[in-house]
């Protein structure tokens, strides 16, 4: 594979772009409006600068990622050449639909297209696809350029050998793929997250502790170890009979709602929104929110190296 087509040129379609054309890729990036894809060229730059910055890519480097990248509003033009497909667009499914609609007519006959949604199940997307065969998810973290997880689940109808070259390509790039074994919705990372999400907000609303608190309980404990030991690993080694009685003492205390926080749908309301609005649980200005993702961005680079460094010595 050498031509890859991501269609979205939103934070997730141009991350992900970025990522493939850092690795040498032939990369087109396709949107329905100039401006967006001005948008994304800048997103690019910035995220490819800040990597000079900290060593993770050189000069050379970041200039043969650019020179890779081709900007397109022309949807045949994009994608007649791609070997591999990523569809980034909005979660809205009819949204989907059309587009696979249209790629039935200016694909190649052999290229895979996936998706990087979050939110469909694959039997969902493939719905009014007749390419079913080769379809797949490619579930990117934001921010992709960083984040090396790529959840990929197929379906019944998803050729093997598309599986195959799918995780082929994601290690290429750098990428930690993981695949799914049967459908389900929220796949892993998201299952879990919305779990931990589910309890954090239960304890704020209790007040058991405030938002600090609570964020710092996980960035300085759980968090700092989930970096490189997952939760199986880490019941192993903490013992299973421990383990067993940590969730036979604990788990009749944790929260079961079924439903997003009522604080979270209080504020929805209120149309504090987080940093999209300037105010969630946090208040926020643009240059704090700016400050915050340098520093994020600058954090996962250093976290990306650390990995690295530990898998180069077959620790991972």
């Amino acid at each position: 594979m050498k031509n890859i087509t991501i269609i979205g040129s939103g934070v997730m379609g141009s991350s992900i772009a970025q990522s493939f054309a850092v690795s040498g890729y032939n990369v087109t990036i396709n949107d329905v409006k100039e401006e967006f894809l001005l948008r994304a060229q800048y997103r690019i730059f910035d995220n490819l600068s800040l990597l000079v910055e900290e060593g993770k890519i050189t000069e050379p480097e970041k200039a043969m990622a650019l020179a890779s990248l081709v900007y397109s509003t022309d949807l045949e033009e994009a994608v007649k050449e791609a070997d591999f497909i990523i569809e980034a667009i909005p979660e809205v499914i009819e949204m989907k639909w059309d587009l696979f609609n249209t790629l039935e007519e200016f694909m190649k006959p052999d290229a895979i297209v996936a998706s990087n949604t979050s939110t469909f199940p694959i039997t969902r997307l493939m719905e009014k696809a007749g390419f079913a065969e080769r379809m797949i998810i490619t579930h990117f973290f934001n921010p992709g350029h960083l984040v090396p997880l790529v959840e990929i689940v197929k379906h019944e109808k998803t050729k093997s050998e598309i599986v195959e070259k799918t995780i082929d390509l994601m290690n290429s790039i750098g990428k930690s793929p993981v695949l799914l074994k049967k459908e389900i919705s929220g796949f892993i990372a998201n299952r879990l997250q919305t779990a931990l999400m589910r309890e954090a907000f239960y304890l704020l609303q209790e007040g058991v502790a405030d938002a600090h608190a609570i964020d710092t309980a996980i960035t300085a404990g759980p968090g700092f170890r989930w970096a490189f030991t997952g939760p199986i690993e880490i019941a192993d080694f903490g013992g299973l009979d421990t383990w067993q009685r940590v969730f036979d003492n604990v788990a009749p205390d944790l929260n079961k709602d079924i439903e997003a926080p009522a604080i979270i749908r209080e504020l929805v309301q209120q149309g504090k929104l987080g940093t999209k609005s300037g105010e969630g649980i946090y208040p926020y200005d643009e240059k704090t929110i700016a400050q915050k993702l340098e520093e994020r961005d600058r954090n996962f680079i250093k976290l990306g190296k650390m990995k690295a460094v530990k898998k180069g010595m077959g620790q991972d």
